[in-house]
């Protein structure tokens, strides 16, 4: 079966938020050995909570544009864009494929749904934001797939 690239509906919103646990839990691993527990404890004591909150955010905000992917009948995946004109910017703020569904191009097709539709938009640059931690890995290639080019930013931290 294909992937089916659909606005969001309110029927879909647990499976929304449990993909993006799901999809998230790698990475979220992954800051915890980069960062250290004392840092990412502080930064985010409980991911799932703040997770599904971030993701719940998204999708009650009348300023964000959220899309599903639909394979095999069930929600595989869904992302986020905020239009920015006065930036010229259509900025992907999430995006995430349900385990389940990873390596099989729901990634690579949402991300290029969400390109293309930006620039609909009448924008002139799209972003995507990712970590640079081998839980991201798989996001950033994903997004080179799409045709994206990764700059080199590094943000730092030290607990207090």
């Amino acid at each position: 079966m294909g992937i089916e690239i659909r606005d969001f509906r309110d029927g879909d919103r647990e499976e929304v938020l449990e993909l993006s646990v799901r999809a998230w839990e790698p990475v979220h691993a992954s800051l915890r050995r980069v960062l250290g527990a004392r840092i990412y404890d502080r930064m985010i004591p409980d991911w799932r909570e703040s997770q599904r909150a971030e993701v719940g955010g998204a999708l009650d905000d009348a300023d964000i544009t959220v899309r599903v992917a639909v394979r095999d009948g069930a929600v595989a995946g869904f992302y986020a864009v905020v239009i920015r004109p006065k930036d010229d910017t259509g900025e992907v703020t999430l995006l995430a494929v349900h385990p389940d569904h990873q390596r099989a191009g729901v990634g690579e097709a949402l991300t290029r749904h969400a390109v293309d539709w930006i620039r609909t938009q009448g924008m002139g640059m799209a972003v995507i934001e990712t970590g640079g931690d081998e839980g991201h890995t798989p996001a950033r290639r994903t997004y080179e797939k799409a045709g994206l080019t990764e700059l080199p930013i590094s943000r730092y931290f030290q607990a207090l």
